[in-house]
């Protein structure tokens, strides 16, 4: 009898831990939007490679954001720029790129030589964002593997943050 019950309320709990409204993520005291835009691509480094042939045409940074569709931070982080806001941000001022690095704070990731090539040595977690300018260089060595609370920044700090990196001059 009692496990049935215990049973009830853990499948109510989780019901009410993936709840969505409107294409946001219903937690208590966030409200962003959700998106899981981090495919398995067959060859990431060339994405990235081609973000940096673009930017160097069009006098943009690049902003690859590493992280997996599993991680709520993740998939928050992608909701932001997916806004109207952070899109015509990006539009703007980025080449935007999602690498999926699997599970790397578990000994699982891939696609962890992207991270490791701009001198990110190690990703304890997702998402990590890292903002380059058109010739390779890290912009945000010192920021770039603190995304993992994504979900728990206000819309204005990422955007003022993405905003700090973007290239002067363009609007």
């Amino acid at each position: 009898m009692i496990k049935p019950i215990i049973a009830g309320l853990a499948a109510g709990l989780l019901l009410v831990g993936c709840a969505t409204v409107a294409g946001k993520v219903a937690q208590p005291g966030h409200d962003f939007p959700e998106a899981s835009p981090y495919t398995v691509s067959e060859d990431a480094m060339a994405d990235v490679d081609a973000a940096l042939a673009r930017a160097a045409t069009s006098d943009k940074r690049v902003l690859v954001v590493m992280g997996a569709n599993w991680c709520h931070d993740s998939r928050a982080l992608a909701g932001w720029l997916s806004t109207p806001r952070f899109a015509a941000l990006v539009e703007a001022r980025y080449e935007l790129v999602f690498v999926n690095v699997g599970m790397p704070q578990t000994g699982d990731g891939h696609n962890l030589a992207v991270a490791q090539r701009f001198g990110v040595a190690d990703l304890p977690g997702t998402p990590a964002v890292l903002v380059l300018t058109a010739q390779g260089e890290l912009l945000n060595a010192d920021t770039a593997t603190t995304w993992r609370n994504a979900a728990s920044r206000s819309e204005d700090a990422i955007f003022a943050e993405l905003t700090s990196l973007a290239p002067s001059g363009r609007q």
